[in-house]
């Protein structure tokens, strides 16, 4: 859909359409239906449109305007215009898309059950994170993020290092697996192996699907971006990184005093990396 700006003339063209000679309406209509900058030149128009010059100065004169480069001048800023709006509108979509996985994840949420995580996250004494792809991602923020407040943690993002690591998995850890899709064989494996050896194991996906119940003990449902009017738009890891911000808050809650000293403790420690680094440069 065109959008015009407040000062376009584009509706002028349209509300004088019915007066215009037919030569003027094929010029007037090329300008309306026209989206792309180009040469708009007299020379390169009448070419275009199989008119004269002159008959472009007398159009643009019966527009109101002085003269056609007038007529051109303010066509090119309502063209401008168009193109602003339309950035407006297209980012206006996106964030209308984040609100409605926001909602979602309200939703789907399980406040007992994200207290059942956090407990883990208390009791057991080592956690792995894994994700493939852009699951990855998120799970390398978990880990940066948790081990900020005195979490042992690592992740795991790599197909293969997933399988090596599942053979040295114990009854000591709890093992989180991202996947949106609930369909990625290296962390469903890794999760299954975890189980077997004695391990917690919690599954963060947007797929509903009974099976996981026979290797997880705990399914936490995420929001999807399948349904969303422009979900290729959005980032594929934010419903994981929204749900682990939820998990993250309620985790520091429970001890806000200790976890936000701790947080501040490695920010000093980074710190001072960098200050050494910087005077031995």
């Amino acid at each position: 859909m065109r959008i015009h700006s407040e000062n376009s003339f584009l509706p002028t063209l349209e509300a004088r359409h019915a007066s215009f000679t037919q030569v003027e309406k094929n010029i007037a209509d090329f300008f309306m239906k026209n989206t792309e900058k180009m040469d708009f030149s007299t020379k390169n128009i009448a070419r275009l449109l199989f008119v004269s010059e002159a008959s472009l100065s007398r159009f643009a004169k019966k527009c109101g305007f002085r003269g056609y480069r007038e007529f051109i001048y303010q066509y090119e800023k309502s063209l401008q215009d168009s193109e602003r709006m339309g950035e407006t509108v297209k980012a206006e979509e996106v964030l209308l898309n984040y609100r409605e996985l926001i909602e979602k994840t309200y939703s789907l949420l399980d406040e007992r059950q994200v207290s059942k995580i956090v407990k883990l996250l208390y009791r057991m004494p080592r956690v792995l994170v894994c994700g493939n792809g852009s699951s990855g991602l998120a799970a390398r923020e978990m880990e940066s993020r948790f081990m900020r407040i005195g979490v042992d943690i690592d992740s795991v993002f790599e197909p293969d290092k997933m399988r090596m690591r599942s053979v040295f998995l114990t009854k000591d850890t709890l093992v989180i697996g991202f996947s949106i899709s609930g369909e990625t064989q290296p962390v469903l494996y890794l999760l299954e192996q975890a189980h077997q050896r004695g391990a917690k194991t919690v599954l963060l996906t947007s797929k509903d699907d009974r099976r996981f119940d026979s290797y997880c003990d705990e399914v936490l449902l995420l929001s999807s971006l399948k349904y969303l009017s422009s979900g290729n738009l959005i980032s594929p890891q934010f419903p994981l990184l929204l749900m682990m911000d939820i998990i993250y808050n309620e985790y520091v809650s429970a001890n806000r005093y200790e976890k936000e000293a701790l947080h501040d403790d490695t920010l000093r420690a980074l710190s001072s990396k960098e200050e050494r680094r910087t005077q031995v440069w």
